[in-house]
């Protein structure tokens, strides 16, 4: 069994090289072609963080393994929401910006009950997938032009600045100044094969260990995978708790929550359409949906998430993972 730990830890390290290496170079490329700081950071530094799920999800999918694809979905957003926002409150208390909470929180909540109520009744097939990820660039570009021209920011500009905070190497400015575009373009190329083989080794490893425990994938994808492939989410909103930021750590979750959906979820039903299984329609998306909305009201009560509410949001995970464990 260590051969299948062995896997499952591969994976997960060439996720997060590769990730933060395809980011790094992406920047720095979108910079030597003058694309503007605000819009890399809502786009490629915004949306870095969730490479390894975007990755292990269109694996998983093409593997013929739905429960590790939507499983990694769902268990992520569950995960954002009870565990890491849970840790950074308990650190910190998160601080919500009322531009955040009025548009993404909302938006946040509004997709997650649209993808648990269409994936009740229709296949996740390539003309609902179109959709979802039309939606996620239609809302990328509103809100573009939105910050444009203002000065209030809300969860994407937040997770990228999260994502900036942690690494500095990836924030728009960052770009070496001697860096060629090549090889800035070659470092990209370098952590997307990083990336794509780090996906294939996770998920190998996680089907391999469903088998050997005799538990279903679609347990492993939302529990062990889920929470790997959201540890760069993790330790940006740590990061952000610790530096007395809790607005960017409310971004952090809210911004990945509607990319996992629209982005991820789109993306693999597009590339490897199917059904969702039935644990996951009849019990994890209705959570996801409930701990969204649980998330948004404590979030508009005073427009802060205390440390109480905290220690309730981790608590709240500790006993989800104690439920789907037999």
């Amino acid at each position: 069994m260590w051969e299948t730990g062995l896997l499952l830890v591969m994976g997960l390290v060439l996720l997060m090289a590769g990730g933060e290496l395809l980011v790094r170079g992406a920047v720095q490329a979108a910079t030597r072609l003058g694309v503007s700081p605000l819009v890399i950071g809502l786009t490629l530094v915004g949306f870095g963080t969730s490479m390894p799920e975007l990755v292990t999800s269109v694996q998983a999918g093409l593997s013929g393994a739905p429960g590790i694809a939507y499983g990694n979905i769902v268990g992520s957003n569950i995960a954002n929401i009870l565990l890491i926002a849970g840790v950074s409150a308990l650190l910190c208390p998160i601080l919500v910006a009322r531009s955040a909470l009025r548009r993404d929180a909302a938006v946040m909540l509004g997709v997650a009950a649209a993808f648990a109520a269409v994936a009740a009744v229709v296949p996740m097939g390539r003309l609902v997938g179109f959709a979802m990820v039309a939606a996620l660039l239609g809302y990328i570009g509103f809100v573009i032009r939105q910050e444009r021209h203002s000065t209030a920011h809300g969860a994407f500009h937040d997770k990228g600045q999260a994502l900036s905070e942690a690494d500095p190497n990836l924030a728009p400015s960052a770009a070496p100044v001697g860096r060629s575009l090549v090889v800035s373009l070659l470092i990209a190329l370098l952590g997307l094969v990083l990336v794509v083989v780090g996906g294939a080794t996770l998920v190998n490893g996680a089907v391999a260990l469903a088998r050997g425990f005799d538990v279903s994938e679609t347990v492993i994808g939302l529990t062990i995978v889920a929470v790997g492939t959201s540890m760069p989410e993790l330790v940006t909103s740590v990061i952000a708790a610790l530096k007395r930021q809790g607005d960017v750590a409310f971004g952090n979750v809210v911004g990945s929550n509607i990319y996992n959906i629209l982005g991820i979820g789109g993306t693999t039903a597009l590339i490897a359409p199917s059904d969702l299984p039935p644990e996951i329609l009849g019990f994890d998306a209705p959570l996801m949906v409930a701990v969204s909305a649980l998330f948004v009201f404590f979030a508009a009560t005073g427009l802060r998430i205390g440390r109480r509410e905290g220690a309730l949001l981790l608590a709240g995970y500790g006993a989800y993972a104690w439920s789907l464990w037999p």
